[in-house]
């Protein structure tokens, strides 16, 4: 048993290092300045004159002041392990073995979570995230199969903590959904998700086959970061169609009352967003300009464009092209992703929302194809 005091120690001891350099990482010194300037600036009497912006004055620091928190945490419980584990080898303490051990593999994975965060350093990780869900060809199938992820994302955003906001509906023909968006708020929402961005595949025995066959089922996730309101993207009158409608689907109380939904067509591109779950119809058009913003910003930089103008429609249409990842019930249980090779055979699990070892895996990924 003392064997494994003096293993959990060497663990210890090396985790040390680690968690300094990961202080270094992200920037640890340099958010607890940016939280102190930012809640002087609280103090200033006209603070509170544009409530928009102290609102996202406070997000921030409360962000920030997390951040730093759940650092210092992390070093506190690595400090009191390594006192405890020492303290248990001189006293040749048996009945500490099974503590000593539990709370070195705490710290450990606990640092991992923060190597993993300092693989979130693109411009636009720290955003939130909007999640769009399109079935692919296939009619109920492919419908039935977008609501599950649908399920699936939603569920993972709970689970971390995350402000999951219904944005769209639209219910499928029999079972499903043709479309929905959802809202992830929270820190470093897009940074997670943008590797779950793609074609998604299904395998298994059909619900709505009476002759029991398999079907194989595409549905498809697009994940955009939520942009600040930024004023070159300029959205004439004229190029778009905006059309109101009746709520419908899992939206709450609010919907099928009013004919409150909003509906827009960007028609140079073709894009489509809608929003149908705030209050009022002008709220619903707000989210859903904003949304369509975020969406030709993502494309302007995803194809390395000069302006917005220059988005073709035929550059915005869906493709389904490869998956990144098959969904297989049957005639075996594992989800894989195609580009990392990550797989898991607890398909219930993944359904369930625990895809942090995908997303992980993706992250380290491309850090490690950006370094190449």
């Amino acid at each position: 048993m003392i064997v494994a005091l003096e293993e959990a120690k060497r663990k210890l001891v090396e985790l040390q290092d680690t968690v300094e350099e990961l202080g270094n990482q992200l920037r640890i010194d340099e958010a607890k300045e940016r939280a102190a300037d930012l809640e002087r600036e609280t103090l200033v009497q006209d603070f509170w004159n544009d409530a928009e912006k102290s609102s996202k004055k406070l997000q921030e620091i409360k962000q920030l002041k997390t951040k730093v928190e759940s650092y210092e945490d992390l070093k506190s419980r690595l400090l009191d392990a390594l006192t405890l584990c020492e303290m248990a080898i001189e006293a040749n303490d048996e009945d500490s073995v099974d503590e000593v051990v539990s709370e070195t593999n705490f710290v450990e994975t606990e640092a991992e979570k923060k190597r993993i965060e300092v693989l979130l350093s693109g411009p636009y990780d720290k955003n939130n995230a909007i999640v769009s869900f399109h079935p692919g060809a296939g009619g109920t199938e492919a419908q039935d199969w977008a609501s599950m992820l649908y399920r699936l994302y939603t569920r993972w955003g709970e689970s971390h903590g995350f402000n999951v906001k219904l944005i769209d509906w639209l219910d499928g023909d029999e079972a499903g959904i043709k479309s929905a968006t959802i809202m992830v708020e929270g820190p470093n929402a897009y940074g997670y998700l943008k590797s779950e961005n793609g074609v998604h595949r299904l395998v298994r025995i059909s619900p709505f086959d009476s002759s029991g066959r398999r079907h194989t089922s595409f549905s498809s996730v697009e994940v955009m970061p939520e942009f600040e309101d930024d004023d070159s993207i300029v959205i004439r009158d004229e190029d778009i169609e905006i059309t109101a409608h009746r709520s419908s689907g899992a939206g709450g109380q609010h919907i099928n009352k009013t004919d409150s939904a909003i509906r827009i067509v960007h028609k140079p591109t073709g894009i489509v967003v809608g929003c149908q779950t705030e209050r009022s119809q002008l709220q619903n058009k707000e989210t859903a300009m904003k949304m369509l913003k975020s969406k030709l910003m993502e494309i302007k930089m995803r194809e390395k464009l000069e302006r917005i103008e220059d988005i073709q429609g035929n550059k915005a249409n869906i493709e389904w092209g490869s998956q990144i990842r098959s969904y297989v019930f049957m005639p075996y249980t594992l989800a894989k992703d195609t580009r990392t090779g990550y797989e898991d055979g607890n398909i219930d699990a993944v359904m369930d929302g625990e895809i942090d070892g995908f997303i992980n895996a993706y992250l380290k990924y491309i850090s490690k194809e950006e370094n190449k």
